[in-house]
């Protein structure tokens, strides 16, 4: 846990970094993904050529004896909810920053780019408990708050529980939130949690990940740990076998995270930490808009 002074430093340097980030580039793009997606009941009225027939209100129309339809208008503000992992492995990095800042880095300019829309942001992190539930507000201060939490959090647990975070999320936020999940999906078993959670919200899944998980580099013998659960091996990484199976392993454990999020018709995208995320989150959010 760093020092207040350090804190607040680390806060102003990266609010200036991705506030800025957010006026560029973001705010267009977010608007055009996420607004009109979120559509409240406002009122029923007659049936009029070319009104969509699935928004006939049946009830009316079998009491007046008249097609009437159901009209549903733009919410005026969205909720955004951060799911963020902060488990052991976030922490994993061999490049200029670690996962955990890269998530750090993006749950700042997605929250930036929701309070310049007027959007509420919360966020839940979690490891394999929650560890710690902030819920949406709107404005800068509550922003700077989580971005505070996010780099001062010291988490309880090492593991990491995704299908737990989705069944909070699902309890605490009953109206329909658009959820960002910043993780690198290494854990397995949230399909279920994910596919009623994704039934209720719009679920966006943002795979991160280091360079070196994808390959492992011919250095001889060289002792790993497995931050989450503190095993410990010696592998012989001039064994080609080895190597082999170590990208196999990135490859089929990315291929997984993308079909559960499929199978629960949600988004996913996937960025590496010596990626330009910005060029990476424009692109996604430009997909989205055109559809």
């Amino acid at each position: 846990m760093m020092d207040t002074a350090e804190l607040l430093k680390k806060v102003r340097k990266l609010e200036i970094k991705t506030k800025g980030l957010t006026k560029q580039i973001f705010s267009g793009e977010y608007h055009s993904a996420f607004k009109g997606r979120g559509m409240s009941f406002s009122e029923v009225r007659d049936y009029q050529y070319g009104d969509d027939v699935r928004n006939i209100d049946w009830n009316v129309t079998a009491r007046t004896g008249g097609p009437h339809v159901k009209i549903f208008e733009e919410e005026r503000e969205l909720t955004v909810m951060l799911l963020i992992d902060v488990s052991a492995s976030s922490f994993f990095g061999v490049s200029s920053r670690f996962k955990s800042d890269m998530m750090t880095e993006l749950a700042a300019v997605i929250s930036f780019s929701a309070i310049t829309n007027n959007d509420k942001v919360g966020a839940i992190m979690f490891s394999d408990r929650i560890e710690k539930y902030l819920p949406p507000k709107k404005g800068k201060q509550n922003i700077l708050r989580i971005i505070r939490e996010l780099l001062n959090l010291t988490p309880e647990k090492s593991g990491t529980n995704l299908s737990e975070a989705l069944i909070y999320l699902n309890n605490i936020e009953k109206k329909r939130a658009i959820v960002f999940v910043l993780s690198d999906f290494m854990a397995e078993g949230y399909q279920q949690a994910l596919t009623i959670a994704a039934k209720r919200h719009d679920i966006i899944g943002v795979h991160i990940f280091d360079e070196r998980e994808k390959s492992l580099p011919d250095v001889g013998l060289l002792h790993v740990e497995d931050v989450e659960t503190g095993q410990k091996r010696l592998i012989d990484t001039s064994d080609v076998t080895i190597r082999t199976q170590y990208a196999s392993f990135f490859e089929s454990n990315k291929e997984r995270f993308q079909k559960d999020f499929a199978l629960a018709k949600s988004d996913t995208i996937s960025i590496s930490t010596e990626e330009d995320y910005i060029k990476a989150m424009q692109v996604f959010f430009k997909r989205r808009s055109k559809r």
